[in-house]
């Protein structure tokens, strides 16, 4: 059994990472790795700062102990925008009732300073486990995890693997993914003093919502997978017309699909292109797919099953938790990056993500701490002899 986590250290090192700004956009991960590689270089681990895009970074902790099977933590560096309407610096912890505040306190610098704290552990108490221990923390996780996807894309060597995200220190073996197509849907410009001489596109995308909103609440809703519920389709921004006086030629939406595992990108771009040819046909509309937004990727699962999740689950009921899990995620996440280049994995941490990208964000202190247990005694139960 390996160390208990110093609540003291563990306090610090949170304190020290939310004061490092990495809001994205723009990014700014570079000091947050080199905050990692200055932590845990003295403890042995091989650290490398990889620049996957010019002034964006991630960091890769490797720590070699013999035979054995390739384990990694990762999570996150890059937090989304602090914004407006904190009661307290949102770059500074504060602690009040039993909670710390600051952004990114549980999305995710928080997993990230309780997985630095059980990093450390294992490499204090390497006499007891065999393998590979390794720590891959990426950026750009809150806009297209551009990161992980150049990371996982050039490492197939990881066997299991625990994501750090909020998930109140129970076990997530699933989650979402996200899609987002741009529609354009096309109409005639004319003066607008004289509309009856042009077609309105933004009139011409009023029609085409209704048939959106019955497509998810007529087919994606019937769908159901027993962690993550339905996928479903909606509209998440518009803008069409470009003068005050001009009938508007075109307007486009950004359609959000969310996936369940099972579903990918290609499948639902097939019936949405479906979609678009029966509103083409019935209501005589002209409308295309032009692209699709970056997201931060697929849905995912590992099955219950398996090794990792029978540890996770069992270190988070050791924890004092009486349903550790597994649940599904609702939002996306990298773990399915890592997935996609050969792993299985879990996604935990302390914190609930309905409090993260807001203001206030925070974390309990307690459940901090615990989590730091919670990957220790993973990682052990993972590489121990």
């Amino acid at each position: 059994m390996i160390a208990q986590p110093q609540p003291t250290r563990l306090l610090t090192t949170l304190t020290d990472l939310v004061a490092i700004p990495s809001e994205n956009p723009p990014g700014g991960e570079k000091a947050v790795a080199e905050y990692i590689r200055d932590w845990l270089a003295p403890l042995g681990f091989q650290v490398r700062l990889e620049e996957y895009a010019p002034g964006r970074f991630n960091a890769e902790a490797v720590l070699a102990n013999g035979p054995g099977p390739v384990f990694a933590f990762n999570t996150h560096m890059d937090t989304v925008p602090a914004g407006d309407g904190w009661q307290s610096d949102p770059f500074t912890l504060t602690e009040r009732a039993g909670n710390l505040y600051g952004r990114g306190s549980c999305d995710c610098k928080g997993p990230l300073a309780a997985m630095l704290e059980a990093l450390r552990l294992m490499a204090e108490d390497r006499g007891n486990w065999s393998g590979t221990l390794m720590g891959v923390f990426t950026g750009d996780e809150e806009v297209a995890s551009e990161g992980a996807k150049y990371y996982c894309a050039r490492k197939q060597d990881i066997d299991m693997v625990v994501v750090g995200e909020p998930t109140g220190n129970t076990v997530f073996s699933a989650h979402k993914g996200s899609f987002r197509p741009r529609v354009r849907v096309l109409g005639r410009a004319a003066h607008s003093g004289s509309p009856h001489l042009g077609e309105n596109a933004i009139f011409a995308a009023g029609l085409l919502m209704p048939r959106i909103a019955a497509y998810h609440d007529d087919v994606l809703s019937q769908r159901s997978h027993p962690l993550v519920g339905n996928p479903s389709l909606t509209v998440t921004r518009i803008s069409g017309g470009h003068a005050d006086n001009v009938i508007p030629d075109a307007c486009e939406l950004l359609l959000d699909r969310r996936l369940i595992p099972g579903e990918t990108d290609d499948t639902a771009m097939a019936e949405i292109e479906a979609l678009l040819d029966s509103a083409r046909k019935d209501l005589n509309l002209r409308c295309e797919i032009t692209g699709k937004n970056a997201t931060t990727g697929g849905a995912t699962e590992t099955a219950e099953e398996a090794e990792i999740v029978q540890i996770s689950l069992a270190a988070c009921r050791a924890s004092g938790l009486s349903d550790a899990g597994p649940f599904g995620f609702q939002g996306a996440c990298d773990l399915v990056h890592f997935i996609d280049a050969g792993a299985t994995g879990t996604v935990i941490g302390a914190g609930d993500i309905r409090v993260a990208h807001k203001p206030d964000e925070y974390v309990p202190r307690d459940e901090f701490i615990v989590s730091a247990q919670i990957y220790g005694d993973i990682a052990q139960q993972v590489l121990g002899n």
